[in-house]
């Protein structure tokens, strides 16, 4: 067992703390892992958007954004989403882009900041997670934000792991998989991984994702 220094958050902590402190002000990347992902609101000038405004936001500022989710996004994410399809597309000013990625399997849930700040935590992509949420609709949620080396080498080793389709050649699942992200076990690869295929197909396709 290793020390390490970090800050426990609850209730509209994790709001205030994680996304309008961290993932709002962002500079280079963020990495974010999360079993749901719905239209949460974020406060952005003054007025309470769907987090995909901050998303295409953080385009513009040239902010490399990657969203490992399991579940397919909300009807209202998706609407949100679809506004910014070109931006998220072609990357803003910077050149940076949104990309996202589905798999079954992930159920943790992490926020990685700049490579240097990490959250991690039970609450989901969510308003009555990590969204703005008046504090008698939130769920309880607990987290832990860090600085801590070690633990942003590991979560980020398991994110890029399964971001890459590293995790899919061991995949018990694999066969029942709508859309593998890489390519799964010799003995039962039967048909060959869409992981290359570009465009985004929002409410049709389980795993989403934009050009390279």
């Amino acid at each position: 067992m290793r020390s390490i220094e970090a800050e426990l958050l609850a209730k509209d902590e994790l709001y205030q703390r994680v996304v309008l402190e961290r993932l709002a002000q962002a500079r280079e990347s963020v990495l974010i892992a999360t079993a749901n992902v719905k239209a949460m609101l974020v406060e952005l000038n003054g007025t309470f958007r769907p987090v995909a405004d901050l998303f295409a936001q953080l385009a513009r500022r040239g902010v490399s954004v990657r969203l490992l989710h399991a579940e397919l996004p909300s009807r209202p994410f998706r609407a949100a989403f679809d506004k910014h399809e070109k931006l998220i597309r072609d990357g803003g000013r910077g050149g940076a882009r949104m990309e996202l990625k589905l798999c079954p399997r992930v159920h943790f849930k992490a926020v990685l900041v700049d490579g240097a700040w990490l959250y991690v935590g039970s609450a989901n992509l969510t308003g009555a997670g990590l969204g703005a949420k008046h504090a008698n609709a939130r769920n309880f949620e607990l987290g832990l934000v860090t600085e801590d080396f070690d633990t942003i080498d590991r979560v980020s080793a398991l994110f890029e792991s399964v971001w890459t389709g590293a995790e899919c050649r061991s995949c018990r699942y694999f066969d029942l998989c709508p859309d593998p992200i890489g390519s799964g076990p010799a003995k039962r690869r039967g048909t060959r991984s869409r992981g290359g295929s570009t465009g985004i197909v929002l409410g049709r396709s389980r795993r989403m994702s934009l050009p390279r």
